[in-house]
């Protein structure tokens, strides 16, 4: 068996060494060594690349079967929804989130609801047996087949998975493990690299799906090195309010589905429950038209979403306007409003601007840009939309209204949703009309302004 041993490689020039020092000796840049895993290759015979054959082979791409492989139900149809239909065997799955937004408690409840036919492991490095035990309970979920472990030692727990075999196994969270290779404390950056690369291998060596939980950042991205999202196969995102009762998860990696796939969940008082018709709770169905408010058609994988986009436009009193956007790239905010002053004559640089989507929910996609001037004109004028009127398109910076992808999609679930009005680009209108519900395409952005004037 080849020997392990530890190295400390320079970030910067990629210079090893076999000892930690605070500056580079070839580079001359400091704090740049980082510790990693070098294995000791075999001894090389008269052919130097005999011993590297082993079982591996190449394989005419003729040969590969292409069998669709079985999917494992979550027993969570909106979970299921953005793993691509379900759990597939050897994957692992990346699930980040802020703290305290339900990462463990949607875990716990999907490895209960497995446990009544699969083998499962719940493996904890942060809470203790009882505190996972008690969870479940309080959540009434059936326990009788739930494996528990408490370990932080990935030699550890893979040496108890060989031995239970579960088909599926949760490890919570990475930034807990350590591997008794490295001298670093776990969390450290070659700690969180070479544990998940221990845990990938015996997920694909085993066919047990794993899930890995993963702490963020204060910028919400993941902690830890970048390689660790390359290395898993899905990558999902655990999004909302930790104040509101609705939960977002993202996918924005999968090897086995549609990325940026969207799934809702409601948190009560028995856990997180589906979703199924995100929609409705999205809407916000005023008593009486107010300023400020439009609803756009987005698209999150494979569904179309109704969401509210809301403006407030109000004199500043300072001498540089806030442009404040939650939910939308802030950046982009500015951007039309000065396609808007540009094309259409509309000035709001002495105002400031404050864009909100309701509900929590992340735009990412270019459908949004005309709802967003349209509900700022609404508030800037005082002038409420008609509470039937949907709106989705791009705005270009010569003042086009560009069409989005799948139009038809998007305005049969506004129609669903009983709205009768639709403002979208020309190339996005049905070429046939679509009962009860008017579409008007437009081609400038000037052309849409008219339109609710």
């Amino acid at each position: 068996m080849a020997k392990t041993k530890t190295a400390y490689v320079c970030t910067n020039c990629g210079a090893s060494f076999t000892k930690w020092n605070g500056q580079c000796a070839d580079c001359g840049e400091w704090n740049t060594l980082e510790e990693t895993v070098a294995v000791t290759k075999p001894a090389a015979g008269n052919d130097r690349f005999a011993n590297y054959a082993g079982a591996s082979g190449i394989t005419n791409a003729d040969d590969v079967s292409l069998e669709s492989q079985a999917r494992i139900g979550t027993g969570l149809s909106e979970l299921d929804r953005v793993l691509g239909g379900g759990l597939v065997a050897g994957s692992v799955t990346l699930l980040g989130g802020d703290p305290g937004i339900g990462k463990s408690t949607i875990l716990v409840q999907c490895l209960a609801n497995l446990s009544t036919s699969h083998r499962t492991l719940y493996v904890t490095g942060e809470e203790s047996l009882q505190q996972v035990a008690l969870r479940a309970r309080r959540l009434e979920l059936p326990t009788e087949n739930l494996r528990l472990l408490a370990e932080t030692s990935v030699e550890a727990i893979l040496s108890h998975a060989q031995a239970e075999k579960p088909a599926v196994m949760v490890v919570d969270s990475i930034q807990t493990m350590h591997t008794e290779t490295l001298n670093s404390a776990p969390g450290a950056v070659a700690q969180v690299r070479e544990s998940s690369a221990r845990l990938v291998r015996y997920a694909k060596q085993a066919g047990v799906a794993v899930f890995v939980v993963g702490h963020v950042t204060k910028e919400g991205a993941l902690a830890g090195p970048r390689v660790l999202e390359h290395m898993v196969d899905t990558v999902l995102y655990f999004e909302g309010d930790p104040g509101s009762r609705y939960r977002v998860i993202r996918a924005v990696k999968n090897r086995f589905g549609a990325v940026n796939e969207l799934g809702v969940f409601a948190m009560g008082e028995r856990g997180l429950k589906a979703v199924s018709n995100p929609s409705a709770i999205f809407l916000s169905r005023h008593p009486e038209p107010v300023s400020g408010s439009v609803i756009l058609v987005t698209r999150e994988g494979t569904r179309p979403l109704l969401v509210e986009a809301q403006a407030l436009v109000d004199t500043s009193h300072s001498g540089a306007p806030r442009r404040v956007a939650l939910g939308l790239e802030q950046n982009r905010l500015a951007m039309l409003l000065a396609v808007m002053h540009r094309h259409a004559g509309i000035a709001m640089f002495d105002q400031d601007v404050y864009i909100n989507v309701v509900g929590g929910v992340r735009i990412s996609e270019t459908a949004a840009d005309l709802p967003v001037l349209l509900s700022a004109l609404s508030s800037f004028r005082d002038r409420p939309l008609p509470s039937d009127l949907i709106v989705f398109g791009e705005i270009g910076l010569a003042g086009e209204v560009r069409p989005v992808a799948n139009g038809e999609e998007r305005l049969a679930e506004a129609r669903k949703h009983g709205f009768k009005r639709a403002i979208v680009a020309t190339a996005n209108a049905p070429k046939r009309p679509i009962k009860g519900l008017r579409v008007d395409g437009v081609n400038r952005l000037h052309q849409a302004l008219d339109l609710i004037n």
